[in-house]
């Protein structure tokens, strides 16, 4: 009897060697795993780093085909895999100071850039920003901060983006009928030019009230600490439709007013909120540097009615985006976050 127990537990024993040799080593499967992710510390969340600088390398793409900040697609992107709203707006803020950083400076060797208009429209922009960023921590704190950006980018997505592809589009069809549309003087005259506190910007060679001037930097700077994005698509624009600002130095004085409203957006939101990812925005900019080079070229090949429609189309969808994940049901429906000072 004894014998044959033994003769069963010797044979068993190789057994037991097989099925271990067919499982595959543990460390095997965390390094696969791991090969591409990234922890974030201030998102606290491992990500795909190829995913990510495919974002960043993309916007960048549109961003150089387009001359727009981007920050409109970066944030939303964020936010759809996985980033938290608060720290997509906050680290997005510097992701769009670094990308115009280069550009301002190009603009302004260039003598493209309006110094007294730019001074004009930061003094609305920095207090846009101070109320914007106060405005953020204040709906934090409630926890009605993620609502208040979706809802925000639904609406002004939606409505910037069905304007621009109507005007690409019925641009597109001036164009093969062969019609052509009589643009406005940059100096001519509305009702914004009727209004008190006149200065005179000589580089823009215009001659109107500051009252509109800081009202559009107010309205810049409160949307960029908010929503995280330049407003270079709206700031562009007013100044050339309802200021009358000629196109050759609009350009450079709203890249101008981005980089200072959105780097001192980024400091405030890391002062106030700690919510600035650094790897996160260092990864982004690595992208978007690379994709801006080849989105230039590819800009320069593309008419500028088409450049709109695409513009607009692409803006409209990144709306009716944020439309569609407000009306799906979500998988938690409570979250649980902590809170600080007293009850």
């Amino acid at each position: 009897m004894i014998s044959v127990m033994q003769r069963t537990r010797l044979a068993a024993v190789p057994r037991l060697e097989v099925h271990a040799a067919k499982a595959p080593p543990v460390s095997s499967q965390i390094r696969k795993r791991t090969r591409v992710q990234l922890y974030l510390p201030i998102a606290d969340i491992p990500v795909n780093v190829l995913l990510i600088l495919a974002m960043g390398a993309a916007v960048g793409f549109v961003s150089g085909m387009f001359g727009i900040g981007g920050g409109f697609l970066m944030t939303p992107l964020l936010i759809f895999v996985g980033i938290a709203p608060a720290v997509a707006v906050a680290t997005v803020t510097s992701h769009i100071a670094a990308s115009s950083f280069s550009g301002a400076l190009s603009y302004w060797r260039k003598r493209a850039i309006d110094p007294m208009l730019a001074l004009v429209l930061l003094s609305g922009g920095i207090i846009g920003t101070i109320l914007g960023v106060l405005t953020f921590t204040r709906l934090r704190s409630l926890g009605q901060l993620d609502l208040l950006i979706a809802l925000s980018y639904l609406v002004l997505l939606s409505g910037v983006g069905a304007a621009m592809s109507w005007e690409g589009l019925r641009a597109m069809l001036r164009a093969r009928q062969s019609r052509t549309v009589p643009l406005r003087r940059s100096g001519g005259h509305g009702w914004v030019h009727g209004l008190p506190l006149k200065i005179r910007f000589k580089r823009s060679k215009i001659y109107l009230s500051a009252i509109p001037v800081i009202a559009i930097g107010l309205l810049i700077g409160f949307i960029g600490a908010v929503m995280g994005i330049g407003g270079g698509f709206i700031l562009v624009p007013l100044l050339i439709y309802l200021l009358r600002v000629p196109t050759s130095t609009v350009i450079g004085t709203s890249m101008m007013l981005t980089l200072i409203t959105m780097t001192f957006a980024t400091v405030l939101h890391a002062a106030t909120n700690h919510l600035v990812d650094a790897v996160l925005a260092l990864i982004l900019m690595t992208g978007g540097v690379t994709g801006a080079q080849f989105g230039a070229r590819a800009g320069q090949r593309i008419r500028g009615e088409h450049l709109r429609l695409l513009l607009g189309l692409l803006i409209l969808a990144v709306g009716i985006r944020f439309a569609i994940e407000l009306g799906i049901r979500p998988a938690d429906l409570y979250t649980v976050r902590e809170t600080t000072g007293d009850t």
